[in-house]
This record gives structure tokens, C-alpha cells and sequence, in this order.
């Protein structure tokens, strides 16, 4: 029985065994004969795992399996054909590449039937793209997509939500839970511009929720209640980890989480750099450097140990580790990286009184 850790999910022999994937070579395969598999599994996974031992040998595999047990979590649920969250209409609003990964992790986890998803993008021929690749309605028209539906999800730029606001103000349903993924923009501006006690759900994304990784930060408005906090959860629980918070921390988090890719990047490049330098080729190196940190962060979340602990553990008395970490010290990577992501904080919190007065 397979354990999926981002979610309450089992996913058990008999759970495959429903899923019923057909080798890839069968000339009659028909997509539609394989509904009680998430869709977007067996699309994805069918020419690496065409049978069932195939499957299982997927998900124990580092990566692809944590993804594909991610993209599992709902068998048993979709074998219900029902979906947690009763929603009459989603409005997505903006459609870019969060919009997107957004729209996918919600149509890929069953959420809300893709029936029941309007999108909107800024130019006709984007729309049309998702129309044909989510099958989900798809436009311009901001004010149409908002129209009777009791969910909207907003993925704008800061500078473009005031406007929206503005636009959609009389189609906009007073019920309707808005979930709003643009940063720097508070759920108090959003509660001013629309003039009522809207339900407001504020989140905090970063990129690696494109490959449903991503660390997502929610917090509440003054009229959200918490089965809206729970629906924000759901939705976001689809492309990572989700966690409550204070809108007060948003900024700190922002610097943290948000922009805290970057700095890893930059990490995971230096340590390649350093392995080209010994000699190791780029490809390999980059590998081995962004494997490293992916296993390191992956043990920190599975055992809840302090970093310093775990560090420890490699460091062994008059080893390799310790000289490398004298030289990380003499150089200042600890201080430096705190004096980063303070001043990443400091312009967050200067965006958000620029983009809310």
C-alpha cells in the first residue's frame, strides 16, 4: 500500500488495480475507458508506466513518484465522480503561467468538474489554447466569466486587480469567496475597492507549484470564514503544501518562500560551478547539486529534525564537511542569506503600501 505524504490519501492495491492503465502499444486504447484514473496521470505516465507493475515501480521512484502520487491523491474519488468542493462556477481570472498551473492542479485533482471553470486571459488566441487543452470555457471578457459564479480566483498582476475590480463590480455575485494569487495586493484593498463585506482569501505562491511543489501561504480576510480558508486549502493543496497564516506575515513571506527560488538557484548553480571546477561535467554536476538539495529539503520536512541536527549528522569529527563549512562561514552565506531575504521583506512591504493606497 502506497502512502501519498501530501495528502490523507491511501492509494492502495485495489486502487490501481481499478485504474486499469493498457499497455502502450494497444491500438485501441480509449482514454474514456480509463476515467477512474486521474486523467492527467494516465496522459502523462502512460508510456513510462504502461502496466500495473509499471505503476508501482513509478511510485517509488524519487521524483516522477512523488508527482505522480500527488496526481493520484483522487482515484478513489473520482471513482465516486464526486468532487470535494461544490462549486456552481469558477471564474479564473488571468490565465498565465500561475493561472495556468492553477487550472491544471484543480482539473487534474477533480476538484471542480471542468465543466463548471471559466477562464479569462488578455488575447483571444491564449484563450483559445486552454479551450482546447483544459477544455474549459475560455475568453476575454472579464466581466462574463464573474457573472453567477461563487468562486473567482484571481491571478492578476498588482497594478491590473484595481481595474478588474472596478470592471466586474456589478456582475460580481456579493456571495461569491474571491481567492486572490496577486502579490502585493491585500485582502483589505480588495474588501475597499468592491464597497462590501466580501469574503477575501489572500495567497502567496511561489514557482514550483508549476510542478505541484510549491509552498503557498494563505490568509484570511475580515469576512472569510473558514470553510473558505478550507476551499483555498483544497485548491492550493493541489500544486503543494498549503499553510494558514496572518496577513501580517505576508511580506516576510514573500521574501522567504517566494522569492526564495531564486535563491536556491543561484545555490544550486554555484555548487555546479564548483563541481565543473573539479572536473565533473556541467549536466552531471548541475544534477547532483540540485538532487542534493531537493533530498536535503525532503529529509527536513520527513523527519521534522532542526537543519543544524541534520547537518551535524554529515559532519562528521575531522571529515570532509566541516572544512566546507568553515569556508561557507568565513564567507558569510548565513548572514548573507538572512540580509537577503530581510530585504526581500522590506520591498514586499513597500510594494504593498504602493499598490494599496
Amino acid at each position: 500500500m502506497k502512502k501519498n505524504r501530501n495528502s490523507d490519501t491511501t492509494i492502495s492495491d485495489a486502487d490501481l488495480e481499478r485504474a486499469d492503465f493498457s499497455p502502450v502499444a494497444d491500438p485501441e486504447f480509449e482514454p474514456e475507458k480509463y476515467v477512474r484514473a486521474a486523467p492527467s496521470v494516465v496522459k502523462k505516465y502512460r508510456r513510462e508506466a504502461p502496466n500495473q507493475k509499471a505503476i508501482r515501480a513509478l511510485l517509488n521512484s524519487s521524483e516522477k513518484g512523488i508527482s505522480m502520487k500527488a496526481e493520484m491523491k483522487t482515484l478513489k474519488r473520482v471513482e465516486t465522480g464526486e468532487a470535494r468542493i461544490r462549486v456552481k462556477k469558477l471564474a479564473l481570472i488571468g490565465a498565465g503561467k500561475l493561472g495556468e498551473g492553477l487550472l491544471s492542479g484543480v482539473l487534474g485533482s477533480q476538484l471542480i468538474p471542468v465543466g463548471h471553470v471559466t477562464a479569462t486571459v488578455a488575447h483571444q488566441p491564449r484563450a483559445d489554447y486552454l479551450a482546447e487543452k483544459y477544455g474549459v470555457k475560455a475568453h476575454t471578457e472579464n466581466a462574463q466569466a464573474v457573472s453567477g459564479a461563487n468562486l473567482v480566483l484571481i491571478c492578476l498582476k498588482p497594478q491590473q486587480v484595481k481595474g478588474f475590480l472596478h470592471e466586474v463590480k456589478r456582475e460580481l455575485r456579493k456571495d461569491a469567496l474571491l481567492i486572490s494569487a496577486a502579490a502585493s495586493v491585500t485582502t483589505s484593498l480588495i474588501e475597499r475597492e468592491l464597497g462590501y463585506p466580501a469574503r477575501v482569501v489572500r495567497a502567496m505562491p511561489n514557482t514550483p507549484c508549476l510542478i505541484r511543489h510549491g509552498m503557498i501561504a494563505l490568509a484570511r480576510g475580515k469576512h472569510a470564514t473558514d470553510e473558505d480558508v478550507s476551499v483555498a486549502k483544497e485548491i492550493f493543496g493541489s500544486m503543494g503544501r498549503t499553510v494558514v497564516v496572518d496577513e501580517k506575515h505576508m511580506d516576510a513571506i514573500t521574501g522567504l518562500s517566494a522569492s526564495g527560488p531564486a535563491y536556491v538557484y543561484m545555490i544550486i548553480e554555484s555548487l555546479a560551478e564548483a563541481g565543473v571546477k573539479l572536473g565533473l561535467p556541467r549536466e552531471l554536476s548541475t544534477e547532483l547539486s540540485a538532487q542534493t538539495l531537493l533530498g536535503a529539503s525532503a529529509l527536513v520536512l520527513h523527519t521534522g529534525e532542526h537543519p543544524a541536527k541534520l547537518k551535524d549528522v554529515v559532519t562528521t569529527p575531522a571529515g570532509c564537511t566541516i572544512d566546507g563549512l568553515l569556508e561557507l562561514e568565513e564567507g558569510g552565506l548565513r548572514v548573507t542569506l538572512i540580509k537577503a531575504v530581510v530585504r526581500a521583506a522590506e520591498r514586499a512591504r513597500q510594494l504593498v503600501e504602493s499598490h494599496n493606497t
